[in-house]
Parts: structure tokens; C-alpha cells; sequence
């Protein structure tokens, strides 16, 4: 679980996890902020017990014991952080890498190299995954399908299922527990972005591998690029070799900056879930919005089609950021078909739920009066004629 996992004798609560997790060393230490270590190589007198620990790593992928040796093959601070993610997913071990498209490609480097480049995927996914694995730019082969056809579509070279949930940027929902058993011995990885493990732990219901775009809610202020994988530690070792070779790495200010955002982590989820809540039962009631889509398992993300021409929102927005991304302090919204799922296939884009009247906010932590204050006048009037909206949850997808 890392450099600076400890042996605890009775769990602790998330909260607790957050605030404490990769940083049990440091009272010892004499310590109460954890340090930044900087260094991208490492001095060792010992050149025999430094080749044996890299012939270690070569074989596992297993953390070296001693000091560091070079920082592709890890780093003290960025080790805090997985250890702390790890906690907090619930998992032996958490691999950080450069962005969240870093860590699924190496992912899929992983399969790939045991011959096993077939996917199965469920749609939405970020649009960037899409891409990913429909381009075939990693040599991966995509079937596409809904949750109930997933243990139909399974081949022999079949190496992992992706599926996002709270999808991105519909926000469907899927039943892990089903989707992991549909999968049998093939490792199902959930992009766990958008609920983070306040919300749900998808290694809890089955899933082998979750995802994190650390740069969203782990982070939690729009300042930090990084991605992240929960894990076993024998999949890790993979990760980590791939990681070497392929030279993905976190930056050591970017871990720091990271476990910093996880003290936080329940706190901004929880008040700015309320705020998503508060504006989705609002927009519902609103005859200027069509569709609200808000998940079952709450979060901080709401996503609305609207009657009218959803480029003027974006454009009429003042306290809202119009931006890409999502998970900060403050409250974003962007239009899906026009940039963070524009290379997707139109079509494929369509039929996934992501219409061209979709907009995707990640609501912050403003104040939730000023919020809808702005919203509405972003909206403006109704198009005459527009009925009443509307509304609905996510279903959750059935057992398979």
C-alpha cells in the first residue's frame, strides 16, 4: 500500500482516512505537514543492494525496499498519496500517474502485453476514454455494449471491462455488483471520477481496478493534473513497471497538492452535493429545462437539456465558470457535444444519451442562493411554446 503504509489494529472512518491516511509517520518524524521531496535521483554507496532492488522491481513491480534509487521508479510524496487513496478506496495499493488518460492507457499497456487487447465498454464514458479505446491507439479492440449484454460480449482475449458510474456527462448509473459478476474472471475497472469514494467503493462490490481523474474532486481546486488507479498489489506491480518504462510519473507538488485535497475530500463532496441537489430540484421545476439528470447516489454533478439554444447559457453565465473540467471549489458547466465529448462520433455521441442540448455542471461551493441567481439569468426566458420539463433519476441498470 506504499512507503508509508502502517499496520492498524481497528478501521477508521473516512473522514478520518481523509485527514490521516499517508501521513501516520509523521508525528514520529517530528513532523505535522508532509514534506516535499524534490529529488529526481538518489545517492546510494551500496551499488550490489541497489541493482538487487531494481532486479526486484523488474520481476514484481514491487515498491523497492531502502532508499528511493530514481524518481520514474517512485517517490516519497507521490507514495503518501497513493497510500492515502488506497485507504480511502479500500484497496491494497494505488499507482499515481501524470493524468487520468495516463493511467487507463497504462491500463490497457498492462493487458496488452499478456495478449490480451480485447475491451468490453459500456457507454458514456469520458470522451477521451472513447476515443481512446475506439481509435484502437493503444491496439486495444472496443465492443461496445449496454450492461446486460457485457457477459455476452466476453471473448478469450478479452483483458478488461470498463464502465464509468455516474457516467459522464449523463450521469447513468449501472449496478457494479452485476457488472462485476457478469465479468467472471475478467478484471471490470470503474471510473470512479465523479462519486469518489465518499460516495461509492467500487472495490467493494467487485471491481478489480477504479479510476480516479485525480484532477477532479481528489484534487478539488483546479490546480493539479494527475490520474490515479486503486488496485491489488499484484496488478499494481504491473502498473508500476509500465509506469518506469513508459515514464508517466507524478509530479512530487502535484502529490503533495493531492494529499492535501484528500483531508478535504468528504467535506467539499458532502456540501457541494447539497448545493447539486438543491439546483437539480429547482432546474426540475423550470419550464425553460427539458430533462434534469441527477444520479440516486447523489454527488455534485447535474447535467440538464434545455428548450432553448444551450450555447447561450454558457455564454450568458457570469459567477459560473464556463470551462471544461469539473470537481473544483466553484461551480462549471460546459456543453458536453461541444468539448469534452466532441471526438466522439456524433452518432455514438447520440445514442449514448449526450444530446446537443445536454449541459454538464459541477456544482462548487458558493453559496446556493447566488448560484441559481445566476442560472436563471442565463437561461432567460422559456421559448414560447416549451411545455413543462421533464424529469427523472438515472435507473439503476438491471441484474444480469
Amino acid at each position: 500500500m506504499g512507503a508509508h503504509a502502517d499496520v492498524r489494529t481497528a478501521p477508521r472512518a473516512l473522514a478520518t482516512e481523509a485527514v490521516h491516511a499517508g501521513r501516520d509517520d509523521l508525528a514520529r518524524q517530528g513532523l505535522h505537514a508532509p514534506p516535499i521531496d524534490l529529488s529526481t535521483t538518489y545517492p546510494s554507496y551500496d551499488s550490489r543492494g541497489e541493482a538487487a532492488r531494481i532486479d526486484a522491481f523488474a520481476a514484481t513491480g514491487a515498491e523497492p525496499d531502502g532508499p528511493p534509487v530514481y524518481g520514474r521508479l517512485g517517490n516519497p510524496t507521490v507514495a503518501r498519496f497513493e497510500t492515502a487513496l488506497a485507504r480511502l478506496e479500500g484497496t491494497e495499493a494505488a499507482v499515481a500517474f501524470a493524468s487520468g488518460m495516463a493511467a487507463l492507457s497504462a491500463v490497457l499497456l498492462v493487458r496488452a502485453s499478456m495478449g490480451l487487447r480485447h475491451v468490453v465498454a459500456v457507454r458514456p464514458l469520458y470522451g477521451c476514454s472513447d476515443h481512446l479505446l475506439t481509435a484502437g491507439l493503444l491496439g486495444s479492440e472496443v465492443t461496445w455494449t449496454d450492461p446486460a449484454g457485457i457477459a455476452e460480449a466476453l471473448r478469450p482475449d478479452t483483458g478488461l471491462v470498463i464502465v464509468e458510474s455516474p457516467a459522464n456527462p449523463t450521469l447513468a448509473e449501472v449496478d457494479l455488483r452485476a457488472v462485476a459478476h457478469a465479468c467472471g474472471s475478467v478484471p471490470l475497472l470503474v471510473d470512479n471520477t465523479f462519486a469518489t469514494p465518499v460516495l461509492q467503493r467500487p472495490a467493494e462490490q467487485g471491481a478489480r481496478l477504479v479510476l480516479h481523474s485525480a484532477t477532479k474532486y481528489l484534487g478539488g481546486h483546479g490546480d493539479v493534473l494527475a490520474g490515479v488507479l486503486a488496485c491489488d498489489e499484484e496488478f499494481a506491480g504491473r502498473l508500476r513497471q509500465v509506469r518506469f518504462a513508459t515514464g508517466g510519473v507524478l509530479h512530487p507538488l502535484a502529490g503533495y497538492l493531492l494529499l492535501r485535497g484528500l483531508s478535504t475530500l468528504p467535506v467539499r463532496v458532502r456540501a457541494a452535493s447539497a448545493n447539486a441537489a438543491e439546483l437539480a430540484h429547482r432546474l426540475a421545476a423550470d419550464p425553460r429545462v427539458a430533462r434534469v439528470h441527477y444520479p440516486r447516489i447523489g454527488g455534485a454533478m447535474v447535467s440538464f437539456e434545455i428548450h432553448g439554444d444551450p450555447h447561450e447559457v454558457i455564454a450568458g453565465v457570469r459567477l459560473i465558470t464556463p470551462a471544461v473540467s469539473l470537481g473544483s471549489v466553484d461551480t462549471l458547466i460546459q456543453h458536453p457535444a461541444s468539448i469534452s465529448h466532441r471526438i466522439v462520433d456524433a452518432d455514438d455521441r447520440r445514442g449514448a444519451g449526450v444530446s446537443d442540448r445536454l449541459l454538464r455542471m459541477s456544482v462548487g461551493l458558493e453559496d446556493v442562493e447566488d448560484l441559481w441567481s445566476d442560472l436563471d439569468q442565463a437561461l432567460k426566458r422559456p421559448d414560447r411554446g416549451a411545455g413543462n420539463c421533464a424529469t427523472s433519476h438515472n435507473e439503476p441498470a438491471p441484474a444480469v
